[in-house]
């Protein structure tokens, strides 16, 4: 598999708590081929830390070939620009 078609996924996976948007972030990366590496975040501090360090408001957050995409909408807009080239 070539480097553009690997995916880090960070998702927030509470205990009480599994975001829609993390789920559908890793569905349609599969769906498109991806191998995905599914980083979950288990804590609310874990969460809270990793929105800091990556200066983003929400999960998740989704990296294609090293680059950051951004989160589940963004992914979409990324799928269907690929799917658009091809």
């Amino acid at each position: 598999m070539t480097e553009a078609r690997k995916a880090t996924l960070y998702r927030m996976v509470l205990p009480d708590h599994v975001c829609p948007f993390g789920v559908r972030a890793l569905q349609a990366l599969e769906r498109h081929g991806f191998e995905v590496d599914d980083r979950s975040l288990k804590t609310r501090m874990e969460v809270d830390a990793f929105k800091t360090k990556h200066g983003v408001s929400t999960t998740p957050l989704i990296f294609i070939g090293g680059k950051p995409i951004g989160g589940s909408r963004d992914l979409e807009r990324y799928l269907a620009n690929e799917t658009a080239r091809t």
